[in-house]
């Protein structure tokens, strides 16, 4: 699997802004679809956002949307998540993931936990009211 390792995380201000970053091992990051997702204590796993390869093409999660932005950098194997106007809501464990393994043929995928291959640890992020 890719090894994938989330930084960023902390406490912040309702209000205030965060940017995560994620990197990826290997020589082929281009290649892969990067997304993010978050767990809040007792809740399940949901989508945030993603971010295909080539096209570069983006999708977020409503929540979320308006207010975060992922971009990846390919030449540094990273991806990232700028978090503006944060609200305690956002409070949750966030995860970095990689899909690589097969090709997608539904317009949705990319919201499916399921369909990533590999995963990083994850990085508190909590916001105050």
């Amino acid at each position: 699997q890719v090894q994938l390792v989330e930084s960023g995380g902390g406490l912040v201000q309702a209000g205030g802004s965060l940017r995560l970053s994620c990197a990826a091992s290997g020589r082929t990051f281009s290649t892969y679809h990067m997304a993010w997702f978050r767990q809040a204590a007792g809740r399940e796993r949901e989508f945030v956002a993603a971010i295909m390869r080539n096209s570069g093409v983006t999708y977020y999660s409503d929540p979320v949307k308006g207010r975060f932005t992922i971009s990846r950098d390919n030449a540094k194997n990273t991806v990232y998540l700028q978090m503006n106007s944060l609200k305690p809501e956002d409070t949750a464990v966030y995860y970095c993931a990689a899909e690589y393994a097969t090709l997608r043929l539904d317009s949705t995928w990319y919201a499916r936990d399921k369909e990533y291959d590999s995963w990083g640890q994850g990085t508190q992020v909590t916001v105050s009211s």
